[in-house]
């Protein structure tokens, strides 16, 4: 589905400029090696492949957070939490392992133009396929620790992941609670590793 852009070239270049815009780069490298792998390494090995990546680049904790919202997240326990964290996280490297899973020679561009707003900055990136119309991904990040890390992601640059995702979770959370979902989420999860 994708592929990246020469380390030579100057939208690279630039874009690595910006601590943001390089680690969306590393994680379009991670995508990209993960495709090339394709069908024939498995679904699993490209699980394995993601994993670090998905690590490095997402704060997991505060999309989590962000997905349940904040009243909701300050009412679950601790180690709920945790459980909760740990199953969105493995939906959230389930779900790229499962939907990109071969390569016809795309590449990622990542837009140099990095956007500042409030203490996030905004960078997109396209998914360019051969003959066809690029797909613009903008992700949402803000610094944690001494990294930039997506704390949500845009798919054609307006439809949040984490606004679509809230719905879903809300309505599990007021019908089972936090276990119900965690138990969700895994499922989710076990379904795009199949």
């Amino acid at each position: 589905m994708a592929g990246l852009v020469a380390i030579s070239s100057p939208a690279v270049r630039a874009a690595a400029a910006d601590p943001a815009a390089a680690q969306v780069d590393g994680f379009d490298a991670a995508l990209l090696s993960a495709m090339k792998a394709g069908k024939a390494a498995g679904v699993q090995a490209r699980y394995r492949t993601l994993a670090p990546a998905v690590a490095r680049a997402f704060d997991i904790p505060t999309m989590i957070r962000f997905a349940v919202g904040p009243a909701p997240w300050s009412a679950i326990p601790a180690g709920q939490q945790q459980a909760l964290t740990e199953a969105f996280q493995r939906l959230t490297v389930a779900s790229y392992a499962h939907n990109f899973d071969g390569y016809s020679g795309e590449r990622f561009v990542v837009d140099p133009n990095v956007l500042t707003r409030g203490p996030d900055k905004v960078v997109q990136s396209r998914i360019i396929p051969p003959g066809a119309a690029p797909v613009v991904i903008a992700y949402r990040m803000r610094q944690s620790g001494e990294a930039w890390k997506i704390i949500d992601v845009l798919y054609n640059g307006s439809i949040s992941q984490l606004t679509t995702r809230r719905a879903d979770f809300s309505a599990t959370l007021a019908h089972g609670g936090a276990p119900a979902l965690i138990a969700h989420l895994n499922a989710l999860a076990d379904k795009e590793l199949k």
